[in-house]
């Protein structure tokens, strides 16, 4: 039902059962990211984008002073992420166009990128810049390329095909794929929006064969006024 619904629709659907499947984001994850921005802080405000149930809110907690806000645009979801975290804050908007100026000294946004057309990244990097005050912090977890003798990668494909043929051949569209946002289209399309891109290796969550983390953490400054 919910691969046959709209992306808002589905996680609608999906928000009961959601924080009990492994498309939440994993502690280790969440805790590598917090350990990985307690350095470059300390930060007031925290923005959790595409929040979902609100996971990241474990993150921003930990390294902001607060008050925190998660903004998505799932009912269903806002609304399991506000039993969780009640002493935060939660929107309803879509990511495309967010409705915040220069309220927040840090931005994270976990597992959501997928759900976002290549086209349509400019239009949500552009809004984050916008919602960070100067020299704000967005930060993203980003998982290295599975190797292509990965069982794993002809997975993920396999998956991105198959989204493709249903949202060629049935309407609303669901957009998740896993291999439209390599982290180098991801820094190419920060670095247009404004910012100042660097990355992180999250090392507690391991490294590949090759000696390469399994996880980087990108962060995206916002320029600092004179």
């Amino acid at each position: 039902m919910q691969a046959l619904s709209s992306v808002e629709g589905g996680y609608d659907l999906l928000a009961p059962k959601f924080d009990h499947t492994p498309f939440r984001t994993p502690d280790g994850v969440l805790d590598a990211t917090a350990a990985a921005l307690r350095p470059l802080g300390p930060f007031g405000r925290g923005l959790d984008v595409c929040c979902g149930t609100g996971a990241g809110l474990r993150v921003l907690e930990s390294v902001c002073q607060g008050p925190n806000l998660g903004v998505d645009f799932s009912t269903g979801m806002l609304a399991q992420g506000r039993r969780a975290y009640p002493g935060a804050g939660w929107v309803r908007a879509d990511a495309r166009a967010l409705p915040f100026a220069e309220g927040f000294d840090l931005a994270i946004s976990l597992g959501a990128l997928g759900h976002f057309l290549p086209a349509e990244r400019p239009a949500l990097f552009a809004g984050v810049y916008h919602a960070l005050r100067p020299g704000g912090v967005f930060a993203v977890p980003v998982g290295a390329p599975p190797p292509v003798t990965s069982v794993w990668y002809w997975a993920l494909a396999g998956f991105d095909l198959a989204m493709r043929v249903r949202n060629a051949l049935w309407r609303p569209t669901f957009v998740m794929y896993y291999r439209t946002c390599p982290l180098r289209a991801i820094r190419r399309d920060l670095t247009a929006s404004g910012f100042t891109v660097t990355t992180v290796p999250l090392a507690a969550l391991g490294r590949r064969e090759d000696g390469s983390p399994r996880y980087r953490l990108v962060v995206a400054r916002t320029a600092r006024t004179p």
